[in-house]
């Protein structure tokens, strides 16, 4: 039977709290909420580089003469 988590309101059945656990573990993650913290924010970046096709970085853009205004 799920136990639903008050912070986050969802359901974690049996199989859901161990995997938050192993995570929580592998990573050095205090709890369950942070493990699940971790594992959402891990799905937006993969996401995000499955979309654009690579990860995004910020660059200085160099200014030549031309950019310039008087």
């Amino acid at each position: 039977m799920p136990i639903r988590d008050k912070r986050t309101e969802i359901d974690i059945d049996p199989e859901l709290s161990a995997v938050l656990d192993r995570v929580s573990e592998e990573h050095g993650l205090e709890s369950q909420e942070a493990a699940m913290e971790f594992l959402v924010s891990r799905g937006i970046r993969l996401g995000g580089n499955k979309i654009t096709g690579r990860g995004r970085a910020l660059y200085e853009v160099k200014r030549g003469p031309s950019d310039r205004t008087q």
